[in-house]
């Protein structure tokens, strides 16, 4: 079947997977382009990079230029491709360490890859993200990791200004929260309060598409919090 086209979202900012763009498994993949390179958010399943790859290749932008794969959380619909793209591409992995040896270790059930009936390829991780501040430069783009524990307890979401709207890369606001995934209620609905803080203008989840507007991400947020 064929598959739609790359979203262009800012000047910068695309979406490139998902399960519209590569495979019906997929949660969304972003691709940030800056002046000399360019990182991507999310690597999906791995079962449609090819797809993910071409649609890269679409929005102009070289696949080798990509030098980061900037990771939300080790689940499999988000993870389970980084090994094959940190293969192909030599970029660097990065995820939150507490979130890291699940991924490292090709855990099945922490990373959910049984829910899909799908081995999970160990993928070494290159930066760990921990308690202090985390940002990448790219120029002329800054973005800055936050940890938001509670679907998983290293989950992040990422932020940058672009087009003068503040972006966040917010993955699975929606949860959910399970023991097998490790998740903390507590936490979830603390990090919920931390994203609508974050008062970005443009929220890109990983199943729900892109929510534009300051009142209408925070009306997003905040329906997860009255359920959980």
């Amino acid at each position: 079947m064929d598959k739609g086209n790359p979203l262009r979202i800012t000047r910068a900012v695309f979406q490139v997977g998902g399960a519209n763009l590569t495979t019906a498994e997929d949660a969304a993949s972003y691709l940030v382009v800056g002046h000399e390179a360019a990182v991507l958010v999310d690597a999906g399943t791995g079962l449609g990079i090819e797809r993910l790859l071409a649609n890269i290749a679409a929005t102009g932008t070289t696949p080798k230029r990509i030098t980061h794969l900037l990771l939300t959380h080790c689940h499999f619909d988000h993870s389970g491709g980084a090994f094959a793209l940190r293969k192909r591409l030599g970029c660097r992995t990065v995820i939150h360490h507490l979130d890291a040896p699940y991924l490292e270790t090709g855990d099945r059930f922490t990373t959910a890859a049984n829910w899909y009936d799908r081995p999970l390829t160990p993928c070494p991780i290159d930066e760990m993200i921990g308690p202090e501040p985390w940002q990448l430069e790219l120029e002329p783009f800054r973005i800055i990791a936050h940890h938001v524990p509670g679907h998983s307890p290293g989950s992040l979401v990422y932020t940058m200004e672009s087009d003068g709207s503040t972006v966040m890369f917010a993955q699975d606001v929606h949860g959910p929260l399970h023991s097998i995934l490790k998740s903390n209620r507590q936490d979830y609905r603390a990090s919920l309060q931390r994203m609508l803080d974050l008062n970005c203008d443009v929220l890109c989840e990983g199943h729900y598409g892109i929510i534009r507007g300051k009142k209408e991400s925070a009306a997003f947020i905040r329906s997860f919090m009255s359920a959980s």
